[in-house]
């Protein structure tokens, strides 16, 4: 049976596959389909055009992504803005009701990367999904001093982070006027993850070759205390 959704997202348009009266099925009939958490994924980083979708969701068939967006659309999770000029045109986004859900997204991402291990050939790396990462790993109580910018290069791909305040922002916006890093990192996916959960020394992957610096290796020591993913020991009860 299908059943129209509103723009709160408390009535249908989605397909009921549960019959239960409950919160993790009504999750499940919103955003449970193949693609749609990673396309949620993907836009919590910031609105994006179709084809900037299609390149972060490596693999996507075309008429999935389609078929997905239209969804989140009806069930209130998506919609579509009219881009600013230069650029123009129309991009996707997350509407306040889809925004909601980058915490439940990144307690889930948490919990995967448990048993996720090293990428294996041919995986494909989004800078999308490293973005949330670090996101959910920023430590505010450790982000002392001035405002920082750095900028990561996984796999020859930037990232820019911006520190102010005891808040982050990854990607960090591009401001009016072209500022320098602070300090840039050159690293692979997987030694970054190693970093974020402490199973690697900052000063040995450096020794070792395995991230490279354009700046203070201090200034690489505090964005790493700044950043690490929760651990059992962090969890309360």
């Amino acid at each position: 049976m299908l059943v129209k959704v509103k723009g709160n997202g408390h009535t249908d348009g989605v397909t009921r596959g549960y019959a239960q009266f409950c919160g993790l099925a009504r999750a499940l009939d919103l955003v449970g389909g193949r693609w749609a958490l990673l396309v949620v994924r993907d836009l919590l980083t910031g609105p994006k055009r179709f084809s900037e979708l299609q390149q972060g969701l490596h693999g996507i068939p075309t008429n999935v992504l389609t078929s997905r967006l239209r969804e989140l659309e009806e069930a209130g999770i998506v919609e579509r803005r009219v881009q600013a000029h230069p650029g123009g045109g129309v991009a996707y986004a997350l509407t306040e009701y889809g925004l909601e859900l980058e915490e439940p997204v990144l307690r889930l991402g948490f919990w995967g990367a448990k048993t996720m291990g090293s990428p294996g050939e041919g995986d494909f790396i989004s800078v999308d999904s490293l973005a949330l990462a670090l996101r959910g790993a920023f430590r505010p109580d450790r982000a002392r001093g001035p405002q920082r910018v750095y900028e990561l290069r996984i796999d020859g791909k930037p990232l820019r982070i911006g520190v102010k305040g005891g808040k982050v922002s990854v990607p960090a916006p591009s401001p009016e006027e072209p500022v320098e890093p602070d300090l840039v990192v050159e690293i692979a996916p997987d030694v970054l993850s190693q970093l974020l959960n402490g199973a690697v020394d900052v000063d040995a992957a450096i020794e070792s070759g395995r991230v490279q610096l354009d700046g203070d290796r201090a200034e690489a020591r505090r964005m790493f205390e700044m950043f690490r993913f929760p651990s059992t020991e962090d969890a309360t009860v």
